[in-house]
């Protein structure tokens, strides 16, 4: 059992627990989530005991062993698969005095120990978790060293999945994972046989492992059954359930108020009035929750849209060396309308392709088609460290419209989220999730054809996740896709491409295939199969195939309506400009100029009503269009 009670806490004079409670039943699996900043990992170095609470505590079964990723990664010369082992320090002091004991007992007690732990299947369990997060046989025998600090986590990760603590505690564990690695953990945690206590913003994660939810929100704990869309239901009733419940007592209060606002005078009334006085004064508020608003993602529309294909490959290759191709045999195409997700894991060639579309890197062999025609912009997550820590939002907007009014760059910051204090604020003082919006500003600032987008939701909430979802799908140029969060790829994307054996080629399968092909390679995470799961799957590649044939005919109807819409609202800005005019009294010393404006406004009120017109025709005509091809869908 895992119990908070009446748990505070604060930093620097700012409270991140007020009282909270909750307790976790042992064996549970609990999703922890909250806004960004809300504590979520102070918790869990409070559970550690890495931090201690000011009040109430938080207590653990008797002998449960807590295991909590580090934040510094593995290093040295030792290798994988030794630095795992390692991990379990009995185990490795047991096997180390064996080395060295005489004593006939002692020998039979420790390998009776040794026994007990299972020691000696320990080498194939380390190897089979390293290997579902990436590792061959051959990479678990190099030093931790070689690795860079993303797949230095890695390691850190599988150390403590080895160890199997009662009390697992994860943060953001698939953040340095790719899409495969984050399958075979999915499948691992599921079964996974002691308590564990998960923060993520992975929604397919929370879904499909936690049975329960435990939301921190302004400094208290509330535990929900189910998964996340459980819990983001339950949240949606409650918040419902609230709101009636104010506006009943707010009608209650304004009943009793007029009732003393009446009578209060009048002596009849007056014991009355005061009993009601006192009713009021006693009423407890119902405060209604109302979450944070989510600033929207911005993502600008191509200015100029451009023919079919955007790019075309013809037996082209890609690497960084001549003659030491990394991708070769390249023959695909990338339309106006793709929404493509590249699937394969880390080291295969994904950013190397992704920097191959975005002209990053000119083809070893071969030729890309179109290249010098269409204007990419490359997100990459490792481009937040580049960022100048001493720069604000605003000095970069600078530099990209250095002839523009400050109101006018201060505009353009907010359509991106940029609030006017966020705008000055330097990018040393920015959270993660801050950072990413930026340099997904900076990426799509200039309207480009195409976007190149790798992982760029790791910084980001769920609800910020969500808000990217929908940015994506109102931006009208193409996508390509690299991440490890599965609802992305599937909100998101309509084709996939696999990137492996130093080639890219299409993938016509769906993701639940993909898993189970990844599963089967790597040895299943759950330790029995992959039990639960259905084979009458859902065909998501042909709903891919369907959505952007339906997309590509709706695309003119939906272009006219924009338009339309666009024009509309020229119009109106121009009348209103015209009404203000107008309404200055000076205007009328000036006959002349008067008739001369009142003439022009007519004219823009017709040009507006014909707009208006044309604009509901247009929205008419995508909607009926939308909704024929859903009917004919169901048919």
């Amino acid at each position: 059992m895992l119990h908070i009670n009446d748990l505070t806490f604060h930093i620097e004079g700012k409270r991140i627990f007020d009282a909270a409670t909750a307790g976790i039943p042992t064996g549970h699996k609990v999703g922890l989530v909250g806004r960004n900043g809300a504590g979520k990992s102070t918790l869990l170095r409070l559970i550690t005991g890495e931090l201690h609470p000011d009040d109430g505590g938080i207590s653990t079964s008797k002998g449960a062993r807590i295991g909590y990723v580090a934040q510094e990664a593995p290093g040295g010369a030792t290798s994988l698969i030794d630095w795992v082992l390692g991990a379990d320090q009995e185990r490795a002091s047991l096997l180390a005095e064996a080395e060295t004991a005489t004593d006939a007992h002692r020998i039979a007690e420790i390998q009776l120990r040794l026994t007990d732990i299972d020691a000696h299947s320990a080498p194939a369990r380390a190897a089979t978790i390293l290997a579902g997060l990436g590792f061959d046989q051959a990479a678990q025998q190099r030093p931790c060293s070689e690795y860079s600090g993303g797949w230095r986590m890695r390691v850190a990760l599988a150390a403590i999945l080895f160890l199997e603590p009662e009390i697992l505690l994860l943060d953001e564990p698939t953040n340095y994972l790719d899409l495969e690695g984050t399958l075979w953990l999915e499948s691992y945690l599921k079964s996974y046989p002691h308590t564990v206590l998960i923060v993520s913003h992975d929604r397919d994660l929370l879904n499909a492992v936690p049975g329960a939810i435990l939301h921190l929100d302004r400094g208290k704990l509330t535990l929900y059954s189910g998964g996340y869309d459980d819990f983001e239901e339950a949240r949606r009733e409650k918040q419902r359930l609230e709101l009636k419940l104010k506006k009943k007592q707010d009608d209650e209060k304004r009943r009793i108020q007029a009732f003393i606002d009446r009578f209060k005078a009048k002596a009849t009334k007056a014991k009355q009035a005061q009993s009601r006085v006192k009713a009021l004064a006693k009423m407890q508020p119902i405060a209604a929750h109302v979450e944070d608003r989510v600033v929207p993602f911005f993502l600008p529309n191509p200015e100029k849209m451009l023919a079919s294909p955007l790019l075309r490959m013809e037996d082209a290759a890609a690497g960084y060396e001549p003659g030491k191709p990394i991708l070769k045999g390249l023959n695909l195409r990338i339309d106006q309308d793709d929404r493509i997700a590249l699937l394969g894991q880390n080291g295969n060639g994904k950013s190397t392709f992704a920097k191959l579309v975005a002209g990053r890197l000119s083809p070893l062999s071969g030729n890309v088609y179109g290249a010098n025609r269409v204007t990419a912009g490359y997100f990459a997550q490792h481009q937040l460290d580049d960022l100048n820590p001493l720069a604000s939002p605003y000095d970069y907007i600078v530099k990209l419209m250095p002839e523009a009014t400050e109101a006018q760059k201060r505009t353009k910051l907010g359509t991106f989220g940029f609030s006017a204090d966020k705008a000055d604020t330097k990018c040393a003082n920015l959270s993660g999730g801050e950072k990413a919006r930026l340099l997904l500003a900076l990426t799509a600032f200039h309207a480009p054809h195409l976007l190149i987008l790798d992982e760029p939701t790791n910084h980001l909430d769920i609800d910020s996740r969500e808000m990217l979802i929908h940015a994506l799908a109102d931006y009208e140029g193409a996508v390509i896709l690299i991440s490890h969060d599965r609802h992305l790829v599937e909100a998101t994307a309509d084709r996939l491409w696999i990137v492996k054996a130093g080639t890219v080629s299409v993938y016509d399968g769906d993701m639940e295939g993909y898993r189970a092909e990844l599963l089967a390679e790597r040895g299943s995470g759950d330790r029995g199969g992959t039990r639960g799961e259905s084979d009458d799957r859902i065909d998501r590649g042909a709903q891919r195939r369907a959505s952007a044939q339906k997309r590509q005919q709706l695309a003119p109807l939906k272009r006219a309506m924009q338009e339309a819409e666009k024009r509309v609202e020229k119009l109106s800005a121009e009348l209103a400009r015209i009404d203000t005019t107008l309404a200055d009294p000076d205007l009328y010393a000036d006959a002349q100029r008067t008739q001369k404006i009142t003439l022009e406004r007519g004219q823009v009120a017709k040009k507006l009503g014909e707009a208006e017109e044309d604009w509901l025709a247009a929205t008419s005509a995508y909607e009926d269009a939308d909704r024929m091809q859903e009917e004919s869908a169901v048919v």
